[in-house]
């Protein structure tokens, strides 16, 4: 899959709500910046859907995990690495 499109907030709201709703139907994915960093998506409702899925199987696992770990510290740890990982792969950092 090719790598989204990026827009600034400006760029987004120039090319307008119906353009980039036409754009994701399409298949084309645009992420929105403020500031040069990540605040939104604009993606069809099929890839939505895909991740929100993937979203819920993720959880699913991680409490599968925490609970064959026998320890809930385990998945406090698991959650705040979550949460840090999801952060660091939106900014792109390390």
């Amino acid at each position: 899959m090719d790598e989204p499109e990026r827009l600034s907030v400006t760029e987004a709201s120039r090319r307008g709500v119906a353009r980039l709703v036409a754009d994701a139907a399409h298949g084309r994915e645009v992420v929105v910046e403020r500031h040069g960093r990540p605040v939104a998506a604009v993606v069809d409702v099929e890839r939505f859907e895909e991740v929100t899925r993937l979203r819920d199987d993720l959880r699913d696992l991680a409490l599968v995990i925490g609970r064959s770990a026998g320890a809930s510290a385990s998945l406090e740890s698991l959650s705040r690495y979550n949460s840090a990982y999801a952060n660091d792969r939106m900014t792109g950092s390390a």
